[in-house]
């Protein structure tokens, strides 16, 4: 075949946040558009592309996919990790990027054609107390989500996880850790209290909520019996991720609807939560777990398992995730629901997407490709900023779960 990579190479940016952009051109002049963006680590992400994959690519016939997936991932012999199937993944939506402009059809299209014409969404509301979370998830239901995320200050901490302190808001550069505080007891006791009333204000809603790896396969047990009269969409990632036969006794103990995975890298880390049935939606996303063409074959596994698909789609990942993940959601038999958190004011100078949310849905587009466009010169007017994600201590100093 005529066509090869004629050009390759993985571009940081940050229009409000930090991203790695991967770029792939061909010799029939076609150009296609990856993310490879790891929240805190991004530079490592991009040096694995430049100094190690970008140069195998050169020369390669950008239409099999799968051969250079396989190449990527076997051929390093260090498999999977959050670096290296980052790395890939940015390389692989740039490739069904590449595939579907050369064929001329929107990428749902390429995977199999639409299951859906649009994609429930939920997007984010929190509070520094109770008070303020109602008002922000009234503010939510105004602008048409059906689907929200609930988290609220626990009285007695004084900064945890999803809740912004005063005059901060979640794209503020952080070029040190900020350090949260925890206690368990504190927070078992008030999130009852939260969605107790949350529920008697919002009775049609989707309530959801994230309890970060924070806590034992005990106490998740008791946060998920307590929760219960409330009817939770989900509760998220209540014992930590990669502890998967903790899973079991939250199943055993609760009824509430389980999510996890965003951490996740490969079928494999998922693989005992799916063929167990211990969660209800796998939150893995496109960017963080090899592309399309690793998330297509968890996406089957979890479909044979009565498990549905609930990407995560924090603003951290950059708006080419958000064009694939939905392309994906449209196809995906399976699907749950799609986290969404706008992204910076700044991410439109340099992204350009044909994307949509609507009255609490999204909406794929019908551009070729993925329909995310990437501006090189002007992201060139945001260099990389040095930034971290928080830690978490308990109260007596105790690094604990973030």
């Amino acid at each position: 075949m005529s066509n090869r990579i004629t050009a390759a190479r993985a571009i940081v940016c940050s229009p409000g946040r930090n991203y790695v952009t991967v770029v792939i051109e061909t010799a029939e002049g076609l150009a296609g558009i990856g993310d490879a963006t790891l929240n805190g680590r991004e530079l490592a992400v991009a040096s694995y592309l430049n100094d190690h994959i970008l140069p195998l690519l050169i020369g390669r016939d950008p239409s099999r996919i799968e051969d250079i997936w396989q190449y990527l991932y076997r051929g390093a012999y260090w498999r999977r990790g959050p670096v290296t199937m980052t790395a890939i993944a940015g390389v692989d939506v740039a490739l069904w990027d590449i595939k579907a402009k050369a064929a001329g059809m929107p990428l749902y299209q390429l995977l199999g054609g639409a299951s859906r014409e649009r994609m429930l969404c939920y997007t984010h509301a929190d509070g520094a107390d109770i008070d303020e979370t109602l008002a922000a998830i009234e503010e939510k239901q105004r602008q048409g989500f059906a689907a929200v995320r609930v988290q609220s200050g626990v009285p007695g901490l004084d900064r945890i996880y999803g809740v912004h302190a005063p005059g901060e808001t979640a794209d503020d550069p952080h070029t040190a850790p900020i350090e949260g505080d925890w206690d368990t007891s504190f927070y078992l006791r008030h999130a009852p209290m939260l969605f107790e009333v949350a529920r008697e204000c919002f009775p049609d809603l989707h309530l959801l909520h994230d309890a970060h790896h924070r806590l034992t396969p005990n106490e998740a047990a008791q946060l998920g019996r307590s929760l219960e009269p409330y009817r939770l969409f989900w509760l998220e990632d209540p014992v930590p991720a990669e502890s998967q036969e903790s899973w079991r006794r939250v199943r055993q103990m609760t009824t509430v609807p389980l999510a996890v995975g965003e951490v996740f890298n490969s079928i494999w880390d998922a693989q005992q939560l799916i063929t167990e049935r211990l969660t209800d939606y796998l939150r893995t996303t496109i960017v963080h777990a090899g592309g399309v063409t690793h998330v297509r074959r968890i996406a089957d596994l979890c479909a044979l398992y009565q498990i549905r698909t609930g990407f995560h789609g924090a603003n951290d990942l950059s708006p080419v995730t958000m064009g694939a993940a939905l392309h994906f959601g449209r196809w995906v038999p399976n699907f749950g629901i799609q986290e969404y958190a706008s992204h910076p004011r700044q991410a439109a100078e340099v992204f350009g997407w044909d994307w949509a949310c609507r009255d609490g849905h999204l909406h794929s587009g019908e551009a070729a490709g993925h329909g995310v466009s990437f501006d090189e010169a002007a992201a060139a007017r945001f260099p990389y900023q040095r930034r971290y994600l928080d830690v978490n201590r308990l109260k007596d100093g105790t690094l604990w779960d973030w």
